[in-house]
């Protein structure tokens, strides 16, 4: 973990009590400035609210709005639900896992992108279904996913 990540976490503790309660919280602080909840920031956070490490790492990989490695730039994230499996969301994966180099669950070798398989949007009308950064792509194809992983370079 670099300098100044250290110091961001101790930033952040200093806008809570040390409660046990903080948890949860100080997670979301934690990843919002450094982008992921990395192993010696757990043990600070452990240290922090006087709980177990065991705990922390426990939250953590609990929720899936947690990292533990270090995240891209663009958050990619491909439905892979029924709607969207039936529609083509197989093909829209195997596009971007093409054309990024990787797998779901993995981050390029220079930080800009990471993918996700996702389970379901809650957007089926929308099938196949495709969400950049925040910002969800519908009724895709394997050629706009690519244009638009394009556009992000």
């Amino acid at each position: 973990m670099q300098t100044n990540d250290r110091q961001a976490i101790q930033q952040i503790f200093s806008g809570y009590q040390g409660q046990r309660n903080e948890l949860i919280p100080i997670l979301q602080d934690v990843q919002g400035a450094v982008g992921y909840v990395p192993r010696e920031a757990m043990t600070k956070i452990a240290h922090f609210l006087n709980i177990p490490e065991s705990s922390v790492y426990g939250v953590v990989t609990f929720y899936a709005q947690f990292y533990l490695t270090r995240q891209g730039k663009h958050k990619i994230r491909v439905c892979q639900g029924t709607a969207c499996h039936v529609r083509g969301g197989r093909r829209i994966m195997q596009a971007v896992e093409k054309k990024l180099g990787i797998k779901p669950g993995e981050t390029t070798a220079d930080y800009k992108f990471s993918l996700e398989r996702v389970a379901c949007f809650g957007s089926c009308a929308l099938a196949p279904v495709m969400v950049v950064d925040g910002k969800a792509y519908g009724r895709i194809t394997s050629q706009k996913a690519e244009k638009i992983l394009e556009s992000l370079n």
